[in-house]
């Protein structure tokens, strides 16, 4: 640990005291048997030990990660201290009973499923969806844990976020072998509190977790998931943009797996809360999510001089790093109606103002036995008025001789916007 750089200075050494040995019996793939060689009591007089160091220990950091594993360390003596030492750090409690912890007021909670089930007192069933359960019971829950949000685990289906406020925010895990999947909850814990202290909103903290988690369960035994790992990976999906022709392969094979696809459109140029929604309700409608994006010469027909503003491998990068996105292509037609041929999709997904007789693409969709979906008008995210933003900050900063700044501040009406080309980029709608 000390070769790795590890702090070591609040580690404490007991003649008294025995860490737990885990065991795994394994069948090619299958984890057949886990065995855990229980370790010993903690003793009273290293409790106090470590009390009474807290305090100090905690000086200069932003955030503290409870991991209570039932071992009983941290119930009692050292649970007190860590109220008293919170202060206004980020906290996260990791617990096999988040209710112990309550009285913490953590900021995030992160139980999985059926600790989850345990904290609201009801058995989930398998056939249960429980990504939807958590997400109806989501206020109970996060009164029963004492937290301001909760990232519930839900191992191969990726995580669910409960915020405070009543918002909702889905991951999606790709899967690997089950004798990989170990450390990858740890590993999202630990992204999700560095990416929040950071300054990311917690639904771009738990999509960047995810990411994290991903890499290492790909990897046998515990892993560990580095920041260059993780930039490796994100730089990667810059090219994840696949040509149709193997896209269709992919889409052929998902299908005949019994996959519903789902396949959807925009120039998500500029991405914001209302695309992020509305990806998320595209992705809950089947399976497998394809995101078509415009290349740059048809956003530049669609949208007028000046679009795009970020160029195409930049755009493709940013949506294949979202969880709920499986697959990214790139057409340079005005509508996606050749994709749509060349896939089929069981669901074409648009969102906004439209209906499906509104679109060119509906009676293409239907021919191939799928069916349009319309999805919500998020209210007050689009691309034109963030780009609207951005233009009058930069404005302000530079005014011209003899104009007073409030003048030249005044964004200018974006002519995209009301243009007759049903391509408005109002909030999820066309993206």
């Amino acid at each position: 640990m000390a070769a790795a750089g590890i702090d070591l200075r609040q580690m404490h050494s007991h003649p008294a005291a025995r860490t737990a040995t885990k065991y795994r019996v394994q069948a090619g793939d299958q984890v057949l048997l886990r065995m855990d060689d229980g370790g010993s009591p903690v003793p009273a007089d290293a409790e106090e030990r470590i009390a009474a160091a807290l305090e100090a220990w905690l000086q200069g950091t932003d955030a503290v990660v409870v991991c209570d594993y039932g071992s009983g360390l941290l119930h009692g003596l050292l649970r007190e201290a860590l109220a008293a030492a919170r202060g206004s750090r980020f906290t996260v409690v990791d617990a096999h009973d988040p209710a112990l912890w309550a009285g913490l007021e953590p900021d995030v909670v992160t139980p999985n499923a059926q600790e989850t089930a345990r904290l609201l007192g009801e058995v989930l069933e398998p056939q249960t969806d429980r990504a939807g359960h958590i997400i109806s019971r989501g206020r109970d829950l996060l009164r029963a844990a004492g937290a301001a949000s909760a990232v519930v685990t839900l191992d191969r289906e990726g995580t669910v976020l409960v915020a405070g406020d009543g918002g909702v925010h889905r991951t999606w895990a790709r899967p690997a072998a089950e004798k990989h999947a170990s450390g990858a909850g740890d590993t999202f814990v630990a992204c999700l509190t560095l990416a929040r202290v950071a300054g990311l909103p917690l639904s771009t903290a738990a999509d960047l977790a995810q990411n994290a988690a991903d890499i290492v369960v790909q990897r046998a035994g515990t892993s560990v998931c580095t920041s260059a790992d993780l930039a490796l990976h994100l730089t990667a999906l810059a090219d994840t943009a696949l040509p149709h022709g193997e896209l269709r392969a992919r889409v052929a094979a998902d299908r005949a797996a019994g996959k519903r696809i789902v396949l959807t459109n925009g120039c998500f140029d500029v991405l914001h809360r209302g695309h992020t929604r509305y990806l998320q309700q595209a992705k809950a409608l089947g399976d497998i999510l394809v995101v078509a994006l415009n290349s740059d010469g048809s956003v530049a027909r669609l949208k007028g001089p000046g679009r795009p503003i970020n160029p195409v491998h930049d755009r493709a990068a940013v949506i294949a790093a979202l969880s709920c996105v499986d697959y990214v292509t790139v057409f340079d037609t005005d509508t996606p109606i050749p994709l749509i041929e060349a896939l089929r999709p069981d669901v074409y997904a648009k969102g906004g103002d439209y209906s499906p007789e509104m679109l060119q693409e509906t009676p293409v969709v239907l021919a191939a036995g799928g069916q349009v979906r319309i999805l919500d008008y998020v209210a007050d995210h689009s691309t034109s008025a963030v780009v609207e933003r951005i233009q009058a900050s930069a404005v302000r900063r530079r005014p011209a001789a003899g104009r007073p700044v409030e003048e030249q501040a005044r964004p200018a009406a974006d002519p995209v916007e009301a243009g007759g080309d049903g391509s408005r980029e109002e909030a999820g709608a066309g993206p």
